[in-house]
C-alpha cells in the first residue's frame, strides 16, 4: 500500500497546509535532510500495512502532524520532540526500530520515543486509566517530560478532531481523560491555553447542552460585559493615576469549564454566576513599598466601590503556605454588579504565574509538595525561553500528595498529606486518642472520624473511653503511620478476645467433663475449616463459631482419635477434581483487575447502588465510595456520567460470579387504563412466578389511567425480562419500565 492511497483527498490538502505551517515554524530547529528521511520512514510503514487509523478513523500521519504544529505553536520545544512526534506512527506501528532512529537522527530524538513508547505499554497494562495513581505512573514511564508534553499536544488535537464521531462511548473515554489526568497536567506547566481548550472540549462532549448554553449566554452578553469592564476601569484609573501609582490593568473572562464548575457549586444557571470575569490591577513596586501600595489601592477601590467582607482573601498579610501572595476583594460595581478585583505587584504575579505558587495548586487541584514547585518553575522557564536540550532532560517527577497544615487548640501546627482525616490526626497526635477517638470540632463545629482536614482548620479531637478500634477504620485512615497503628490496635484486641475466647472453652470442656488435647482441638480446627489458631479463636470471640457447635465437633473427634474410626471418603484422583465455584470467584479477584461479584466472598465490602439496582446479569461497573467500599451501578445509571467524570479514578471494572448471588429489590413502573380489577390481575401473575416476590405496590390513579410502582425481588436479569414481557400482556396495561 502506497501512502498516497492511504490518504484522503480532504486530508492532503489539510496536510499541505500544516506541513506549510509547521516547517516554516520549524525552519531554523529542522536540519537538511530530516524531511527526507521521516517520509521514507512513513511511506515504509504505509507499504507493509503497519499503519492504521485509531478508534475514531483518525489518520496517524495526520494527527503526528497536528501535534507537531501543536508542541511548535503552543509549547516551542526544539528539533528533538519535532522530529519524534512527526516519527511517533513510524516506530509505534513497528516499521522502525529505537536504533535506527539513533542512528538517523541521534540519542535524544530515540530517548523521547522510548519514552512515548513507555506510555502506550502503560496503557495496554493499565484496567483503571482513571487510578490515583496512574499520573505518577505516567510521569515515571515517559522518563522526559518533554514526552509529558508531546501527550497533551496530542490530547489537544484528539479533542479537536472528535466532535462529529460515531463512537461516543470512546469519545466519553477520552474526555474524562482530558478532564482528569492532561488538563491539570498542562496547568501545572503553565500551558494555560492547552488546559483551558482541554476543560472546555471534555465539557462540550460530556455535558453538551450546558457547555452550549454557557457559551451562548457569554456570546450574547460579550459587548455589554467589555463596555461594562470598561465603565468599572475609566474611573479607576483615574484615581490610581491621581495617586502617582505606577501599574497596569486587565480583565478576564473565566472559561466555560470555570463558569460551569461555578453553576455546579453555587447550584445557579449562568446568570446566577456574578464574578464571570475578574479584574487583575498590578503594581510596578519596589519591595520595601509593595505592601503599602497594595492596602493604598484596596482603599482607592472601597471608598469608590461597596466591597463584600465575605469575599476578601488576604494573602499579603499572611501569605499561602506555598509562597502566594495577593490580596482578593470582590466589590459592587456599577449598576449593583459584583466584581473580583485581584491586587498585586509585579513580584507577585511572577511568583503566582511561574509555578512557586501555581494557579492550579490555590484552586484546589491535587499536586505534590514544595520540591514540585521547583520543577514546575524550572520546567516553565525552560519552555518559556526554548532552553530544552539539557535542561528539560533533568526533569522527571514523582508526584506525591499535597499537604495540609491544621492546628490544635493550643496552636501547635501538624503537617499532613492532602486527603487526611480527623483520625488520621488523632493517630498523629498519640495511639490512645486515635484509639478512643470519636470526632472532632472544627469551627465550633462537630465533625466525624472521616471528615478531611483542610489547611489551617483548628482541630480539636473528641474521645471517649467507651471507644475502641473498628475494622472499617483502615477504610477511613489515609497515612500510612495511622493504618499501621489501627491494624496493630486491632490485633491486641483480636489477642485479647482470642484468650478470653480460649478459657471459655476449656471451661466449658471442664464443664462437660472433656479432657483438654492439643492434638485433638488441632484436627477439631481443621476440620472446622481452620489452619490458624488465632483465627480459630477470633471466631468464637466474634460468635461467628457457636461454641456448643465447637464442642460437640471436639468430642467426636476425640472419639475417633481414640479409636472410634469412622469412614473416610476415598481421595479424589487430579483429574476428577472440580474446583468450587466461590473459590474461582476468590482466584479472579485475586488475579485480576476486575472485581467479581459473588454474594459468598468474605473481606470485600460491596453494595448494590440503590439509584439503579442492579440486579444479576446487568453489564455493571464499581465506584469506591469516599469510605473505602465500593457500590456496584448499572452501566446505564442515570448517574454514571457524572461518576465518570468527576471520579474517573474511583471506578474499578465489575462482573458477576458464574453463579446467581441472592436477590435483589428492583422497582418497575406500571401505566395503563384504570380498569376493575387490573390491580389485581397484576399481583396474580407476580404471584405465580417462581422465585420472585412482591415486596411493595402502589398505585396512583387519575383521570381514568393509573400510574403504578412495583418494588420485586429477584436474582437476575433473566427473570426480570421475563416478568417485564408478562406484564405488558395484562389487559390494561399499556407500558412497564423498568426505574
Amino acid at each position: 500500500m502506497k501512502i498516497a492511497k492511504f490518504i484522503t483527498d480532504a486530508e492532503r490538502e489539510h496536510l499541505k497546509a500544516i506541513h506549510k505551517q509547521l516547517f516554516t515554524l520549524a525552519a531554523e530547529a529542522i536540519e537538511e535532510g530530516d524531511e527526507a528521511k521521516i517520509q521514507s520512514y512513513l511511506v515504509r510503514a504505509a507499504e507493509k500495512g503497519l499503519l492504521q487509523r485509531d478508534a475514531f478513523g483518525i489518520n496517524p500521519i495526520l494527527s503526528d502532524m497536528e501535534t507537531a504544529l501543536v508542541v511548535g505553536q503552543e509549547i516551542g520545544i526544539s528539533r528533538s520532540s519535532i522530529l519524534s512526534v512527526l516519527l511517533n506512527s513510524a516506530v509505534l506501528s513497528g516499521a522502525a526500530s529505537i536504533d535506527e532512529i539513533k542512528k538517523d537522527f541521534g540519542d535524544e530524538v530515540a530517548h523521547i520515543l522510548h519514552g512515548l513508547m513507555r506510555i502506550r505499554e502503560l496503557y495496554a497494562k493499565s484496567a483503571t486509566v482513571g487510578s490515583e495513581n496512574f499520573r505518577s505512573l505516567l510521569i515515571t514511564f515517559a522518563e522526559d517530560m518533554r514526552v509529558i508534553l508531546i501527550m497533551i499536544a496530542n490530547r489537544v488535537c484528539i479533542m479537536r478532531q472528535i466532535k462529529d464521531t460515531k463512537n461516543i462511548e470512546a469519545q466519553k473515554q477520552v474526555s474524562m481523560e482530558a478532564a482528569y489526568l492532561y488538563a491539570p497536567l498542562a496547568h501545572k506547566l503553565g500551558l494555560y491555553k492547552l488546559k483551558s481548550e482541554l476543560e472546555d472540549l471534555s465539557l462540550k462532549y460530556l455535558e453538551h447542552d450546558a457547555y452550549y448554553h454557557i457559551k451562548e449566554k457569554l456570546n450574547e452578553t460579550k459587548r455589554s460585559r467589555d463596555a461594562y469592564i470598561e465603565r468599572f476601569l475609566k474611573p479607576l484609573d483615574e484615581k490610581l493615576q491621581a495617586a502617582g501609582l505606577h501599574y497596569h490593568m486587565k480583565g478576564r473572562t473565566k472559561s466555560i469549564h470555570s463558569i460551569w464548575q461555578k453553576m455546579q457549586k453555587q447550584h445557579v444557571d449562568v446568570d446566577g454566576v456574578y464574578d464571570l470575569f475578574a479584574i487583575r490591577i498590578i503594581l510596578d513596586s519596589p519591595p520595601e513599598r509593595e505592601k503599602m501600595e497594595c492596602w493604598q489601592v484596596f482603599s482607592i477601590i472601597t471608598d469608590m466601590y461597596q466591597s463584600n467582607p465575605k469575599r476578601m482573601r488576604d494573602w499579603l498579610s499572611v501569605p499561602k503556605s506555598n509562597g502566594y501572595e495577593s490580596l482578593h476583594i470582590t466589590v459592587l460595581g456599577p449598576e449593583q454588579k459584583w466584581v473580583e478585583v485581584q491586587i498585586r505587584t509585579e513580584r507577585m504575579d511572577d511568583i503566582a504565574e511561574h509555578g512557586l505558587a501555581a494557579h492550579w495548586r490555590y484552586k484546589g487541584i491535587k499536586g505534590g509538595q514544595s520540591s514540585i514547585e521547583d520543577w514546575l518553575a524550572g520546567v516553565r522557564s525552560a519552555l518559556e525561553t526554548n532552553d530544552d536540550a539539557q535542561l528539560m532532560d533533568q526533569f522527571r517527577l514523582d508526584l506525591k500528595e499535597d499537604e495540609v497544615f491544621v492546628f490544635t487548640p493550643k496552636g501547635d501546627i501538624f503537617k499532613l498529606p492532602m486527603g487526611a482525616t480527623v483520625l488520621d490526626f488523632a493517630y498523629h497526635i498519640h495511639s490512645k486518642v486515635g484509639n478512643q477517638c470519636v470526632g472532632a470540632r472544627i469551627g465550633g463545629k462537630n465533625v466525624t472520624i472521616r471528615q478531611k482536614l483542610q489547611s489551617g482548620d483548628q482541630v480539636e479531637i473528641l474521645t471517649s473511653s467507651n471507644q475502641s478500634p473498628k475494622q472499617d477504620w483502615l477504610n477511613i485512615v489515609t497515612t500510612t503511620r495511622a493504618r499501621a497503628k489501627v491494624r496493630q490496635s486491632l490485633k491486641e484486641m483480636e489477642s485479647r478476645q482470642a484468650l478470653l475466647a480460649k478459657e471459655e472453652l476449656e471451661r466449658k470442656m471442664k464443664n462437660k467433663k472433656l479432657d483438654y488435647e492439643e492434638p485433638v482441638l488441632m484436627h477439631t480446627m481443621s476440620k472446622l475449616g481452620y489452619k490458624i489458631v488465632t483465627e480459630f479463636y477470633a471466631a468464637l470471640a466474634d460468635g461467628k463459631l457457636d461454641m456448643n457447635n465447637v464442642l460437640e465437633a471436639y468430642a467426636l473427634q476425640q472419639r475417633f482419635d481414640h479409636g472410634e474410626a469412622e469412614k473416610t471418603a476415598p481421595a479424589t484422583s487430579a483429574d476428577q477434581f472440580v474446583m468450587p465455584e466461590d473459590e474461582k470467584a476468590k482466584r479472579q479477584i485475586e488475579h485480576s483487575d476486575v472485581l467479581v461479584i459473588d454474594q459468598n466472598l468474605k473481606g470485600l465490602d460491596f453494595q448494590m447502588a440503590k439509584c439503579c439496582q442492579p440486579v444479576y446479569g446487568d453489564a455493571v461497573f464499581g465506584f469506591v465510595t469516599s469510605g473505602g467500599g465500593i457500590k456496584i451501578h448499572r452501566e446505564d445509571c442515570p448517574n454514571a456520567p457524572q461518576l465518570r467524570q468527576r471520579f474517573g479514578y474511583r471506578i474499578v471494572k465489575a462482573k458477576w460470579a458464574g453463579k446467581r448471588g441472592s436477590q435483589y429489590p428492583i422497582t418497575l413502573r406500571v401505566i395503563g387504563n384504570d380498569d376493575i380489577g387490573i390491580v389485581n390481575n397484576i399481583t396474580n401473575v407476580i404471584s405465580k412466578e417462581e422465585k420472585i416476590l412482591l415486596r411493595s405496590i402502589s398505585i396512583d390513579s387519575h383521570d381514568g389511567l393509573f400510574n403504578g410502582t412495583l418494588t420485586v425481588m429477584l436474582d437476575d436479569t433473566s427473570r426480570l425480562q421475563q416478568l417485564i414481557k408478562k406484564l405488558r400482556t395484562v389487559k390494561g396495561v399499556k407500558n412497564v419500565t423498568r426505574s
